[in-house]
């Protein structure tokens, strides 16, 4: 990447920081709870983005781990402690047990199969949710849930400006982990598994291997995106991990380009910017607007309808994605 470009990319990251920083004393309190739920949402869009994009394992699944994670929050609040880093550490670890579970599931299908499989989780898991209402409060939630303190000795996070600026600051830990993990020889493998799988595992690598450590990572980090959540919003239910919320993340990821982390993040504040505002605008028609904003994304942005054919869990079989070969000479100068 050219020096100047990175310079820009660097100023432009400066810029939105600042202004995120400064966002809560330029908008009334309802838009600072909204910009906070946002980040929670645009964390588990960072997952969808890892496991989609760098590691080739498209997914409507992340619900699951999102929902494992904001309810394991909620029962340490509870019962162990209002720590921040601790919910964050048991939301984390719960998403990440989760995935780990259905990593036989997933690391072995491709293409459509993949999608289903990662769709009935994410189902089956909010009907557990719904179901078991000893814990979860049922699907009418649970409501009333007190404010965190973000370490020991520190007061609670009392106003939405506080609990916006403390899910900024994990947002930003945890996105800037992801990114310099994905700097390394991890992230290298994981992009090469993704752009030929059959040649890396020839290499000697364990394909499998990678895909489950992936797979498990992005569970981890939806999990914490879970404990974000409750902290935002101080409410849970099962509505808050449904199919909608799956496509909208999947639609959110396709906007900010899946092979990008940063992106995610910006695909899920237009998306739930677009969202609510078509909710005033067009009651009870949102859901088709953004359907149809979703199939004219995948054909209209760049590079949407060229996917190198074999990213694990290609849509469509090779036969209909391996680009043609052209005809060489042969040594005797007859064409094969």
């Amino acid at each position: 990447m050219p020096r100047a470009l990175r310079a820009l990319r660097r100023g432009i990251t400066a810029v939105v920081l600042v202004g995120l920083v400064l966002a809560p004393s330029a908008v009334d309190d309802y838009t600072v709870a909204l910009l906070a739920r946002t980040l929670a949402l645009g964390l588990v869009a960072v997952s969808v983005a890892l496991l989609t994009g760098v590691a080739g394992l498209p997914t409507l699944g992340q619900t699951a781990p999102y929902a494992a994670g904001a309810y394991a929050s909620v029962v340490v609040g509870g019962q162990l402690s209002d720590v921040g880093l601790v919910h964050l550490g048991v939301a984390a670890a719960a998403g990440a047990a989760l995935a780990a579970a259905t990593v036989p599931l997933v690391v072995s299908a491709r293409g459509v199969v993949v999608l289903m499989i990662t769709l009935a989780v994410g189902e089956l898991v909010v009907t557990i949710v719904g179901r078991w209402r000893s814990v979860t409060g049922g699907t009418d939630g649970l409501a009333g849930i007190p404010p965190v303190r973000p370490l020991w000795g520190l007061p609670v996070l009392a106003t939405d400006r506080a609990r916006y600026l403390y899910a900024l600051v994990v947002v930003a830990v945890l996105v800037g982990v992801v990114l310099l993990v994905l700097r390394t020889r991890v992230g290298l493998l994981l992009r090469a598994g993704r752009d030929d799988e059959a040649r890396l595992r020839a290499s000697g690598h364990r394909v499998a291997l990678h895909v489950a450590g992936v797979h498990v990572a992005a569970g981890a980090v939806a999990g914490a995106a879970g404990s974000l959540l409750v902290v935002a919003q101080q409410y849970v239910s099962p509505a808050d991990f449904g199919f909608d919320t799956s496509a909208l993340l999947l639609l959110a990821v396709v906007i900010g380009g899946t092979w990008s982390v940063g992106g995610a993040l910006i695909g899920a504040a237009i998306v739930i910017a677009s969202r609510d505002w078509l909710f005033g605008v067009l009651p009870g028609q949102a859901p088709l607007v953004l359907g149809l904003a979703f199939v004219a994304t995948v054909y209209l942005l760049p590079g949407a309808g060229h996917r190198p054919p074999a990213v694990r869990g290609r849509l469509l079989p090779p036969a209909l994605t391996r680009r043609p070969v052209p005809d060489r000479p042969s040594p005797t100068g007859v064409r094969a």
